[in-house]
């Protein structure tokens, strides 16, 4: 049943349309949708694409990613939580080169998550990104510098200027193992791209082309940083090592979340 449109609408009614809808944080979610929604119209829109099942930023037009509001939409995938731990390594490891203007780089950026908080924690920073697919893409260029966010797969759209210059690559790829998406929750499987959550047969198919280029783009004792399960782990620093780079393993137990940090020696 549709969600009624009224001139002003409580925050019970709100809550009571999302619990029946099966949100489990329906308050939480309450409160956000009607900060959000502009008009009782858009309030009722809301609603009732999120009692559909979208996923809750993509009805809000935004996810709140290390403290910043980062715009998404539907199509586009949902920075996780769990990945701020990925920027709060580079950012340390960008800190510890004590480089004036680091150069980073955002790759399979999505959103541009990822780049917009390290851009944020990082004042000079040269920021670039890059994702393959075009909705994505579009989205990175209302949070980052849209004259530095490039449509392509991987390495390829970048500016070949930037070749063994990069201070800190943060590539946050897909790491699903195939046989394994479809067992992703409704608001990922229905609602985010493939190929953003596919990671192949074993879930590293990208993390391995990532790997086997990345020397080749890093600065001298340049970092890359890409997140990956505590499953994957072993097989990830392997690949890591075996690309030439120096493997270490960070890890958050509160987040739940495995960074592998390579670095060029």
């Amino acid at each position: 049943m549709p969600f009624p449109s009224a001139p002003s609408v409580s925050y019970a009614t709100v809550v009571a349309a999302l619990r029946s809808a099966g949100c489990v944080f329906a308050e939480d979610e309450a409160r956000l949708i009607l900060s959000t929604a502009r008009t009782p119209a858009e309030l009722t829109a809301m609603v009732d694409r999120r009692s559909t099942g979208l996923p809750l930023e993509h009805v809000l037009g935004w996810a709140e990613f290390c403290g910043l509001r980062i715009a998404v939409e539907p199509g586009v995938f949902v920075p996780r939580r769990r990945t701020e731990f990925l920027v709060q390594q580079a950012v340390a490891l960008a800190l510890a080169r004590d480089a004036t203007a680091p150069l980073v780089v955002d790759l399979c950026c999505g959103s541009g998550a990822v780049g917009a908080a390290l851009a944020a924690s990082l004042l000079g920073a040269e920021l670039h990104a890059a994702d393959i697919d075009p909705a994505a893409v579009r989205c990175a260029r209302r949070n980052v510098s849209a004259d530095h966010v490039y449509e392509g797969d991987l390495f390829e759209p970048l500016p070949r200027t930037l070749r063994g210059r990069i201070d800190v690559l943060a590539a946050n790829v897909p790491y699903v193992p195939t046989e394994e998406v479809g067992l992703l929750p409704p608001e990922a499987r229905d609602h985010e791209p493939l190929v953003a959550l596919d990671g192949g047969g074993d879930g590293l198919d990208v993390l391995r082309r990532v790997t086997a280029e990345a020397p080749r783009w890093l600065a001298p004792g340049g970092f890359l940083l890409v997140e990956t399960s505590e499953r994957q782990a072993p097989a990830a620093v392997e690949t890591f090592a075996g690309s030439g780079l120096v493997p270490r393993l960070a890890v958050s137990e509160e987040l739940y979340t495995t960074v592998v940090i390579g670095t060029r020696s």
